[in-house]
């Protein structure tokens, strides 16, 4: 055999073995990829001022790529609805530790921080910690003052709270004036539909994130849903009077005269009666499964 053919062939065996060990390889990563999104080790540094002393000029570089990974790992359980979301709280740490003024930072980590799961992380007292955070380093940052009244408005009913936060917000001449009004309105009849209303349709309005819009959206549709529920026992309780019995389904208050036909909820599905005649989300109404996030904390 000639040098070269030899050659070649060892050549072809060591491409062969070559390609063998890296199917191996693959298979291990395969078969250890679920394992991956238990995320415990993921997050190979939690220490913001170490990772910036580290980075030296590239900390807000740094900061990009640790945000890229917050909208990823968010979505990642997001779209999984996998309510263990514990590391979105140290990667926002170590995001805005690496750059105090990356706004969008602090805007999406405290709304994904207070929301309960399977939306959010259910840690209101760390978006609290956010939010503050980024008002120190942002002062001039008005709508930061918004998100926090916003927190202590819906999670934790803390009413003279929301209104200082809305009221030092509006002393910024670039606010809306409305953040005065609200200031005002929250401190003297606290929380009211007309008002939950008007700050998730600011929520919505306000921002161009596709996932704070969706979730504020929803959040305004159970809310339709809950108002229309209301009126709907109120046609009920006249139907129940009528009959001596409770509404079964929208078709007896419907056979009854009493409405010209069913009614639908905000993503068009009849509402549904439970067994007292209570007009409720149909279980087959992507909402239903949102109806905690109405519910008022313990």
């Amino acid at each position: 055999m000639s040098a070269g053919k030899y050659s070649s062939l060892l050549l072809y065996a060591a491409l062969v073995a070559g390609f063998s060990g890296v199917w191996q390889l693959q298979k291990k990563i395969d078969v250890q990829r679920d394992a991956m999104h238990q995320e415990q080790d993921d997050l190979l540094l939690r220490s913001g001022p170490m990772v910036k002393v580290m980075s030296l000029e590239y900390a807000p570089l740094m900061a990009d790529l640790y945000w890229t990974r917050v909208v990823q790992y968010y979505g990642d359980k997001h779209a999984r609805q996998d309510a263990d979301i514990q590391l979105l709280w140290p990667l926002l740490d170590v995001t805005t530790t690496l750059d105090p003024n990356l706004i969008v930072a602090y805007r999406f980590g405290s709304m994904f921080l207070s929301e309960r799961p399977p939306q959010g992380a259910g840690r209101p007292d760390l978006a609290v910690e956010l939010t503050q955070r980024g008002i120190a380093a942002n002062p001039d940052y008005w709508q930061l003052y918004e998100d926090l009244g916003f927190i202590y408005y819906f999670n934790f009913k803390d009413y003279p709270k929301a209104s200082a936060a809305f009221l030092e917000g509006s002393k910024n001449p670039n606010s809306q004036i409305w953040m005065k009004v609200l200031a005002a309105k929250v401190l003297e009849s606290g929380e009211t539909r007309e008002t939950s209303g008007f700050l998730w349709n600011e929520i919505y309005n306000s921002t161009a994130d596709e996932t704070v819009k969706k979730n504020a959206l929803m959040h305004l549709q159970l809310m339709q849903a809950e108002a229309e529920c209301e009126q709907l026992n109120m046609v009920a309780a006249e139907y129940a009077k009528r009959t001596g019995q409770p509404a079964n389904s929208m078709r007896d208050l419907v056979n009854a005269g009493l409405l010209r036909g069913s009614v639908v909820d905000p993503v068009g599905f009849v509402y549904t009666f439970d067994a007292d005649g209570k007009a409720q989300l149909n279980p087959l109404s992507p909402l239903f499964k949102q109806k905690p996030l109405l519910e008022k904390p313990l």
